[in-house]
């Protein structure tokens, strides 16, 4: 880890310049049977496509806030990831009536719908896919981030002070963001490049943690495990040794 990085933007853009074609996230769903894997380059392109289109076609600036009402997907810690790189704070289950923007998930349209400002619906379907029918209201995450740059630059620089993440009725700033995580990694003994495997959600810090910040700060990597409970001792054990797991968090 570089220790100069101050945002979990930092960390993205160190891991990208020292090692891009490394897994970042392998995400599954344990209630569909969807694997994806991303590298670092790639989980990286989609960042910077979200990072275009919520800095240009959403007009989001640096202090707003946006409502993530996401489960534990490989597409939330984008959009994750596209926030820090914008100065956005990211709410997690933030109520959307009080946010400047809101990203919704199939299940929470209506909870969304309270929000006055931009609405942003993805599908969460297999390979990234779109809504048979989008959402009224809303705008398509899959059909808007195709067209966006694969290069990123922030209007104004991120300042790391500033609010980045609100989570378990807390507020952190980047840089506390970042903080926590490699206390988490020393906390659970992480060596430099473990490969973690999770199946906590993103609803809390210690989902959040384990499922992004914290190796993206070790310079590892994820597998990260929705519908976790679907799967069998057995079945856990076998994707443990395939994966080639290192850790868990369960």
């Amino acid at each position: 880890m570089n220790s100069s990085d101050r945002t979990p933007a930092d960390l993205l853009r160190s891991a990208l310049a020292t090692d891009p074609g490394r897994p970042l996230i392998t995400f599954y769903d344990d209630a569909t049977g969807e694997r994806v894997e991303l590298s670092v380059a790639t989980f990286a392109n989609w960042v910077a496509k979200t990072a275009n289109l919520l800095q240009g076609d959403l007009a989001a600036e640096p202090g707003d806030r946006l409502a993530l009402l996401l489960p534990a997907h490989w597409q939330s810690a984008v959009w994750l990831l596209a926030c820090s790189s914008v100065g956005v704070t990211v709410e997690i289950g933030g109520e959307a009536a009080d946010a400047d923007l809101v990203v919704s998930g199939p299940d929470t349209l209506e909870e969304a719908r309270a929000c006055s400002g931009e609405r942003v619906a993805l599908a969460l379907r297999p390979l990234g896919g779109r809504f048979p029918q989008t959402p009224v209201g809303f705008l398509d995450y899959a059909v808007e981030v195709p067209g966006q740059g694969d290069q990123f630059a922030p209007y104004v620089p991120v300042d790391p002070a500033a609010p980045a993440l609100t989570v378990d009725g807390r507020t952190l700033s980047g840089t506390e963001v970042v903080d926590r995580a490699r206390e988490d990694a020393a906390a659970l003994g992480l060596a430099d490049g473990a490969r973690l495997l999770t199946g906590r959600g993103y609803g809390g810090w210690e989902g959040l943690s384990a499922g992004l910040f914290t190796p993206l700060a070790t310079r590892g990597s994820v597998v990260l495990c929705r519908h976790l409970d679907q799967l069998s001792p057995e079945g856990l054990s076998q994707r443990v040794a395939s994966e080639r797991v290192t850790n868990t968090v369960l």
